[in-house]
């Protein structure tokens, strides 16, 4: 290897490392999810999925997602038997005040839609000819939503894996780093790449945030 891409190299990975030293946990960890590839943990990142599609900050969307699961709507069951009024509740608590009496209506009707397509166990939407386009018959769930679940999801569905989604390239872009899934799943580590991917978002997000992860590597 030429010294030149050593040092390139030597200087993706301190960016990397620094990116993770920022980015200390994944939005679904944030939002107390322990995920696993069981039912309730994959119901759980698909509502923090549809949360955090909204326009509104990434804090809140967490922080809401939070609330919900304190409130006992951990699983697609429990989301639709809950009334509309609590689920407003749980979301307001939560400070999704803007998006909640709406939100509140796509979380009802997504949970209905779990339970009669795939029996209230996301794992099965594996066997899906296109999961990504089956996520987006869920309310609230676009292009972006998919993206966020899959991102959340890559670590224990590793046919996904590296899933460094379009907003994360930009923050990769933002960062000097290679615009490319693979070459920054190399980067990460499978472990960390969701980590990784949300840390990207992050810098695609907040352009002090890339200017502080560049300084703190030397790369500036």
């Amino acid at each position: 290897m030429a010294p030149r891409t050593d040092e390139k190299r030597a200087r993706n990975e301190a960016v990397v490392r620094a990116l993770l030293r920022r980015q200390r946990r994944t939005f679904t960890a944030e939002a107390g999810i322990r995920l696993r590839n069981t039912p309730a943990p994959l119901y759980q990142a698909l509502v923090l999925a549809v949360l955090l599609s909204a326009r509104i900050k990434a804090d809140i969307a967490v922080a809401a997602a939070r609330a919900l699961f304190d409130a006992g709507m951990r699983t697609p069951k429990s989301m639709a038997e809950a009334s509309w009024q609590q689920r407003v509740d749980a979301l307001g608590k939560g400070g999704y005040r803007r998006y909640d009496e709406r939100t509140a209506t796509m979380l009802g009707t997504g949970a209905e839609l779990v339970l009669e397509r795939y029996a209230g166990d996301l794992r099965r939407l594996r066997d899906e000819p296109d999961p990504k386009k089956a996520l987006m018959d869920t309310p609230g769930i676009g292009p972006t939503g998919a993206d966020i679940f899959l991102r959340a999801v890559q670590g224990v569905w590793p046919e996904f894996a590296p899933y460094i989604d379009g907003k994360a390239l930009d923050g990769a872009r933002r960062l000097g780093l290679p615009a490319s899934p693979p070459k920054l799943g190399g980067l990460a580590g499978d472990r960390e790449v969701s980590r990784l991917a949300d840390g990207l978002v992050h810098a695609a997000l907040d352009g002090s945030l890339a200017d502080d992860v560049l300084a703190t590597a030397g790369a500036g």
